[in-house]
């Protein structure tokens, strides 16, 4: 399946506006608070309207500056502002931040306890063990809901993934959550996941391990500092050094240098 792009509105229904996007750097990303976003996406599950969504942080950013594919793939998706990195980026570039963090880790909770009605969940992803976890974690903090963990994340391509697809198909669920990084999850949705799957997937990282508690959040006064990212580094440094240590250095300097090709374009080019 090629990437759709999701952000298209019916013509039948001129009093829906689209998604505001702000282009930063090589990813368009929607400019959108919580509320505003919980709202589309519980009207879009309403309606039956498959929607992809992900998430973008420094990471992400960087990864699509060198990844075609997986730049391509996003366009496809509902993008979302997750962490300081994009948010230092866009008041650069655009003069202001995003309206609001919407890192996974908590916009995919509030949104599952804003969600009217029963809904169906899928969980698919991780390690062996920490989708099941996760969904029973889930189930009873939101007991209305019904939680699916359909696979770990060490599917092979063929028939192994044609299998977790028909189980995706035979649960049928409003929402499904992909644990699968960046961009291995993105580019599987693209591939594989449809209307017939799903009415809703979500690609959301590391979020598993984070609901089955084998890895701990950061302390609230540290998200509230905006340094989530710092303590995940402290308590796996071997794992995220790179990502962090690295990457964050990759991404300021792309964003300088988009920033000065901006000022650099004559007016009105």
């Amino acid at each position: 399946m090629s990437a759709v792009r999701n952000l298209a509105w019916p013509i039948d229904e001129p009093e829906r506006l689209p998604i505001p996007l702000r282009q930063l750097l090589d990813v368009e990303i929607a400019d959108v608070d919580r509320r505003t976003m919980i709202d589309e996406l519980q009207s879009r599950i309403d309606r039956v309207e498959f929607t992809a969504l992900a998430f973008a942080n420094a990471h992400c950013v960087n990864v699509a500056a060198t990844n075609a594919e997986y730049r391509a793939t996003l366009a496809g998706f509902t993008v979302l502002a997750d962490g300081i990195g994009v948010d230092l980026a866009a008041k650069l570039h655009h003069g202001r931040p995003f309206p609001e963090n919407l890192n996974g880790t908590d916009f995919v909770p509030a949104l599952l306890r804003a969600l009217g009605g029963r809904r169906r969940v899928a969980l698919l992803g991780g390690a062996p063990g920490v989708a099941e976890e996760a969904a029973a974690n889930l189930q009873r903090a939101l007991p209305r809901h019904e939680f699916r963990a359909v696979s770990h994340g060490y599917f092979r391509p063929g028939l192994e993934t044609e299998i977790v697809l028909a189980r995706l198909r035979d649960f049928s669920p409003d929402i499904t959550l992909v644990a699968l990084g960046v961009p291995k999850q993105e580019l599987f949705i693209a591939e594989h996941v449809t209307i017939r799957e799903t009415t809703v997937v979500i690609a959301v990282g590391a979020l598993f391990d984070f609901l089955s508690g084998r890895v701990a959040r950061a302390p609230l006064a540290w998200r509230r500092l905006r340094m989530e990212w710092l303590f995940r580094l402290i308590g796996e440094p071997s794992r995220l050094w790179r990502r962090y240590v690295l990457g964050n250095p990759v991404f300021l300097w792309r964003v300088f240098v988009g920033l000065m090709a901006r000022k650099s374009r004559p007016a009105g080019g």
